[in-house]
């Protein structure tokens, strides 16, 4: 395909690119030729290229005022179809999708609960599954709320959909140790593990320390260097990070940096409510690590008087290549880019929740939002300034 130039816009931002090209309508960049030189239009001979798509989601917190919106009448049930309806094609349209699942799914016996103890319905993972995502972690802070028997519930729940991959959580000690979670796509096996800062006060029970993957560098060390070998491209997720902070702590980049030293490609980070940037470190020998330090709030009613960037969250959109020649195989994230993404409610009790891409929002719907003096402008300001020109736009030049 030949390069094509186009101007890529936000308010009060202009910027030109070279090299990618995106089809009106389409949330995927095309998949462009390799950079191979004047008069090559493909791999060389014996080469093989594959390519694999993730799109990443931050934080599903479903607070009560959300799943009491999503209510479908008083028999009990819910939909929470419509939440996700605008950025469904997005996820489809991805290989695979991940998304932080913040609240347990344990069932209606352990009783429906918002902040701070969640339990949430399980439609809401019924509606997750629906809008394309296939890989969804459940290590965070709120992973205990309930209690052990909710813990098991959630993982009940998303075994009987059959082709979920649920990170982060582990019916048996000889599970956590044997089974590994890797997914094959294209002939690129991509691993994932999973960990948390902490549990909110609550503990694990004394005789299951290995219930849920906590970030302890000794364990993630063991893991990260059993896993390695056996995948491609080694993805961690890493729910940490300091709330309504768009910076990344320090004790954030340091973890990066000792995963980027085990040799990790990915990192999707999610807990502070807001985005924060995207890092590429270096690796020891080559290589290097994309991190996602947050991708902020896909959907929730977190409330902060100090900021309003909760209702901003982003889709990591990410390109895996995997090279074969007669030397062997090298495997890369080729493209680690954004698309915003704004959750939308309206001040009137039981309006629902809706995910918007920033590039389907407008200032009408912005005039609507719960949040008082709302503005694209902001909207866009703020996806900008963490993401810059990793930030995705739908639009192409007329």
């Amino acid at each position: 395909m030949d390069k094509r130039g186009f101007l890529f816009t936000a308010p009060g931002k202009l910027f030109f690119f070279t090299g990618l090209f995106f089809l009106v309508g389409c949330f995927e960049p095309a998949v462009p030729s390799p950079e191979l030189g004047p008069g090559h239009s493909g791999p060389p001979q014996g080469q093989d290229t594959a390519y694999v798509t993730i799109i990443a989601a931050g934080d599903n917190l479903i607070h009560d005022i959300i799943y009491n919106s999503a209510r479908t009448g008083p028999d009990g049930g819910f939909n929470f179809d419509p939440s996700y309806e605008h950025i469904r094609p997005i996820v489809e349209g991805a290989d695979i999708a991940f998304v932080n699942q913040e609240t347990v799914l344990g069932g209606e016996q352990f009783g429906y609960s918002g902040y701070p103890v969640f339990n949430t319905p399980q439609d809401a993972g019924l509606a997750l599954i629906k809008a394309g995502f296939d890989v969804v972690n459940h290590a965070s802070n709120h992973v205990m709320d309930r209690g052990e028997g909710a813990v098991y519930g959630t993982m009940d729940f998303w075994d009987a959909q059959g082709h979920i991959r649920c990170l982060g959580v582990f019916r048996t000690e000889e599970q956590r140790r044997t089974e590994k979670r890797i997914i094959e796509k294209k002939g690129i096996r991509i691993g994932f593990l999973s960990y948390t800062y902490g549990l909110n006060g609550f503990v694990l029970p004394k005789d299951k320390p290995w219930l849920v993957g906590m970030i302890d560098r000794e364990v993630m060390a063991r893991e990260i260097d059993e896993l390695r070998p056996l995948c491609d491209l080694l993805v961690v997720s890493m729910h940490w990070g300091n709330e309504f902070q768009h910076q990344a702590s320090e004790t954030q980049r340091d973890l990066a940096r000792f995963m980027a030293e085990r040799q990790v490609d990915l990192i999707i980070g999610h807990h502070p409510h807001v985005t924060q940037g995207v890092e590429i470190l270096p690796r020891p020998g080559g290589g290097s690590l994309t991190c996602y330090y947050s991708l902020g709030d896909l959907l929730s009613h977190t409330q902060s008087d100090w900021t309003p960037d909760t209702i901003t969250g982003a889709l990591a959109y990410i390109r895996i290549k995997k090279t074969r020649t007669g030397d062997g195989t090298l495997c890369t994230v080729d493209r680690a880019q954004v698309i915003p993404t704004v959750c939308h409610y309206r001040r009137e009790r039981g309006s629902p929740f809706i995910v918007y891409p920033l590039w389907d929002y407008t200032n009408e719907l912005a005039a609507l939002h719960y949040k008082k003096n709302l503005t694209l402008d902001y909207l866009y300001r703020v996806a900008w300034d963490t993401f810059g020109l990793r930030v995705i736009e739908k639009n192409t030049p007329r």
